[in-house]
């Protein structure tokens, strides 16, 4: 068997779902009042929103085929054409030699690391893991070692414009079956961030929530990297009270010392990991347990193949693996197929996305009473309708854009 071709796709999940407006605010995990739906069946007003690519990696054998992505916020275009330099690598390949190709595909271009050139390794290793589960007529958690659990736990995103709204938010979740939910760190209003107030109004409907939901029930923070290292300080201290699950991007991932200084003295659990890269990115934060979850997300990481040792080498350390992922099915399920197999994958985020999925995708995906099941059909378990993906086109999305009172860039 060998590889003939790709074919890349470019998917706005604008419609149907939140988009996010260049003042929303913190609240962009779902539910600010900032965040405004598109309209259904029309193409969406206003800036857009997330831009999911798509790979399918062909082979010579009629019909098969194998799915991945390789989405990252404004950078489409840009993903799209390093997914296809890499298309004259593999052709004429064996498809099943992934980690032979892995290592083709990272080691000889030589420039090596960063969100776009992993994030096309990602959606073609994850397209060629579909391949190799078709072949075997498998789904891909049986061709890696096979399950140790039952099911998966999910978590869902959670926000609101105000306390009441925010524990609204988290009683609907709860009632739904989950056990867990994640949401903001920091209420920013107008597109200007307050470190007093932003902090003080985030907290307060972290306090509601977990007012709302009880004990026994678990609420991750996403800081985002929005924080200066001071504030997050302030905010984990100030936090402690509700119990947090974990305190996730609490600082920006180009500097592990700054991170160090803050875990020693964090009285909660802290999180990172989405924008670190293949097992040499975190090898150094788990050897040094800068953090109690680590968070790869699988079409940023390497795929399939390099999440699998990524929580190899937390294992090692005695850390719990929560996969980051906001993006389409592609992403949840290729997860999914990781976490089925991996002892510390103990937690999977997800998103709803436009309820067009079960179209594009030709499938259902169901998280029932807080877990999803473990996939039944061979490879990811997909099919991919290209009709549909051409029912919404790519448009040029737009970050929201912070600052600060006197005017200064700020993260988001």
């Amino acid at each position: 068997m060998k590889i003939t071709h790709f074919k890349t796709f470019v998917v706005d999940s604008t419609d149907g779902r939140p988009r996010r407006t260049p003042d929303a605010g913190a609240a962009a995990l779902a539910g600010e009042s900032a965040l405004t739906p598109g309209a259904p069946g029309a193409p969406p007003a206003g800036p857009a929103g997330p831009q999911w690519v798509f790979v399918k990696v062909f082979t010579d054998q009629d019909g098969l085929w194998g799915l991945g992505e390789g989405s990252v916020t404004s950078k489409a275009s840009t993903i799209v054409a390093a997914i296809m330099e890499l298309e004259r690598l593999l052709q004429g390949r064996d498809p099943l030699n992934i980690e032979g190709l892995w290592q083709q595909m990272y080691r000889i271009p030589r420039w090596r690391g960063g969100p776009v050139l992993n994030s096309a390794i990602s959606a073609i290793d994850i397209a060629l893991w579909d391949i190799k589960g078709k072949e075997a007529g498998k789904p891909i958690w049986q061709l890696l070692g096979g399950a140790c659990r039952e099911r998966i736990r999910m978590y869902a995103h959670c926000g609101g414009a105000t306390p009441e709204q925010a524990a609204e938010n988290a009683l609907r979740i709860r009632d739904a079956g989950y056990t867990a939910l994640k949401t903001g760190a920091l209420h920013v209003d107008g597109g200007v961030v307050q470190t007093g107030s932003g902090l003080r109004r985030a907290l307060a409907k972290i306090e509601r929530m977990r007012e709302a939901v009880g004990e026994d029930f678990d609420i991750a923070v996403d800081a985002h990297g929005q924080l200066t290292p001071p504030m997050a300080l302030e905010f984990c201290r100030r936090v402690e009270p509700y119990r947090p699950l974990f305190v996730e991007e609490p600082t920006q991932p180009e500097d592990l010392e700054t991170l160090a200084w803050l875990s020693q003295r964090s009285p909660v659990p802290l999180a990172t990991g989405e924008r670190l890269f293949t097992k040499w990115g975190f090898a150094d934060l788990c050897a040094r347990h800068l953090a109690s979850y680590v968070q790869p997300d699988v079409v940023h990481c390497g795929g399939i193949t390099e999440l699998r040792k990524i929580a190899a080498i937390a294992e090692a350390h005695f850390l719990e693996v929560a996969p980051h992922n906001p993006q389409s099915w592609v992403s949840t399920l290729a997860s999914i197929h990781v976490d089925a197999c991996t002892p510390n994958c103990i937690i999977q985020e997800h998103i709803a996305g436009p309820p067009w999925q079960a179209d594009l995708f030709r499938t259902e995906f169901v998280v029932r009473n807080g877990y999803a099941a473990l996939p039944e059909q061979p490879g990811l378990g997909l099919d991919f309708d290209e009709n549909e993906a051409a029912r919404h086109p790519y448009r040029p999305d737009f970050r929201p854009e912070w600052k600060w009172p006197d005017g200064g860039v700020a993260d988001w």
